[in-house]
């Protein structure tokens, strides 16, 4: 069994009013320095070995993720975690969107 995960942020040009907040709540804290936040999702999916590539992107681009506002991208974890190895992004699947 092996871990992937699913990251989904919005995209650059999209207004992130959730970031917006947290980063006007570290400034009433007295947290400086912070200069932007986004606030995305993170999905963490066991999978065994039959699943293929294409089926996690389409998983991912289907349901985890709404592409018209969201960028995503699949990482598959070792079972020790030592390493990660990126499976897709939405940047290298732009023109399909």
């Amino acid at each position: 069994m092996a871990r992937v995960v699913v990251n989904v942020m919005p995209k650059t040009e999209i207004l992130d009013p959730q970031g917006q907040a947290v980063l006007r709540a570290l400034g009433r804290i007295g947290v400086n320095g912070v200069r932007d936040v986004r606030q995305g999702k993170r999905f963490e999916l066991d999978v065994d070995g039959s699943v293929s590539d294409e089926e996690l992107d389409r998983l991912a681009s289907t349901l985890l993720a709404n592409t018209v506002i969201e960028d995503y991208d699949v990482v598959a974890e070792r079972a020790d975690d030592s390493d990660a190895t990126p499976v897709t992004s939405t940047s290298a699947n732009e023109g399909a969107n």
